[in-house]
């Protein structure tokens, strides 16, 4: 099984230069409890830009550079080699936006953190097609003085071909 974990704003933006465009607390805290256990797949600037691997997980790196290392995390180079972890245990993709382009069509659920907000991004996602997923789930977020955005954790998963 092959999960999504990111957050996204009103426009669909996930990222600026290489991080997040927001400051959302609760997100990160519920982005610990999705993956924490679990096997992460991210891409190289991913990878790099957290600084080094993230505890209590398995992490992988999926990257063309056949010379990369990552202490901490197993290093992947393929979209075959992606599907063989994903046959043998549930993957979390965290990023980026290059690997989710590269898994778009075959990920089997999403778990979104939906921000109410726009904010200036240069890292985009597409939106869901309600022809091809399904919400299963809505948890609304915290707002608070530390939480300030409205948000909210949303399950998709993909529907079944009729």
């Amino acid at each position: 099984m092959i999960v999504f974990v990111y957050a996204r704003d009103a426009h669909y933006g996930i990222g600026k230069d290489n991080g997040l465009p927001w400051h959302l607390p609760a997100d990160l805290r519920h982005f610990k409890r999705t993956t924490t256990g679990q096997t992460i797949v991210m891409g190289r600037k991913t990878f790099d830009s957290m600084g080094g691997p993230l505890p209590n997980r398995k992490n992988v790196v999926l990257t063309r550079s056949r010379s990369f290392q990552a202490e901490g995390a197993e290093v992947i180079h393929s979209l075959d080699d992606v599907l063989q972890l994903s046959k043998q245990e549930a993957i979390y993709v965290i990023g980026g936006a290059e690997i989710f382009a590269l898994l778009w069509d075959i990920c089997d659920k999403h778990i979104v953190t939906v921000i109410d907000e726009k904010f200036e991004a240069d890292t985009f996602v597409p939106p869901l097609s309600e022809q091809e997923w399904e919400l299963v789930e809505t948890v609304p977020g915290p707002i608070d003085e530390k939480n300030r955005y409205p948000h909210e954790y949303r399950t998709y998963v993909r529907k079944q071909a009729k």
